[in-house]
């Protein structure tokens, strides 16, 4: 049973997924701060407040009615940000490979590799054998046709 367990967990899927996993929780907080640090800034100054309390209240008497448009647009930011970079870094240059990879390879045929002498001299002597053989079938087919047709005639 550890066996088994251990084969699961040391295969290449397994270990890159969980490298995968810490790079992309490192990678989420840097796009965090860089949007809330910096792009969330250039939007107050813009906008002249917060980004983050960017919104309004359905009802002025209660806050749990404040719908916060600055969350959502730093969500987006940090989203497009995020696509952005695994799109440029990771699936481009994949997708790139994998063109030049199928390109390489339909463009590769396999060369016939040319038959030894004596295996080139055998399959000549056979090609005329049975060049030989179709000759005889139709003299043999012939001879027949006549000797039908001089019983016919008799």
């Amino acid at each position: 049973m550890f066996k088994g367990f251990k084969d699961f967990i040391l295969r290449g899927n397994v270990i890159e997924l969980a490298i995968a996993v810490v790079i992309g929780s490192a990678f989420t907080a840097l796009v965090a701060a860089f949007t809330n640090h910096i792009i969330n800034p250039v939007i107050a100054a813009a906008g002249g407040m917060n980004a983050e309390g960017l919104g309004f209240k359905i009802w002025e008497n209660n806050p749990a009615t404040f719908v916060d448009f600055g969350s959502v647009l730093t969500a987006l930011v940090t989203f497009v940000i995020t696509a952005a970079v695994v799109y440029f870094i990771f699936v481009a240059p994949m997708n790139k490979i994998n063109s030049l990879v199928k390109e390489r390879l339909s463009t590769e045929e396999p060369e016939e590799e040319p038959l030894p002498a004596d295996t080139a001299l055998l399959a000549e002597i056979r090609d005329l054998l049975k060049e030989a053989a179709a000759q005889r079938d139709t003299n043999n087919i012939s001879e027949l046709d006549s000797d039908l047709d001089s019983d016919r005639t008799r």
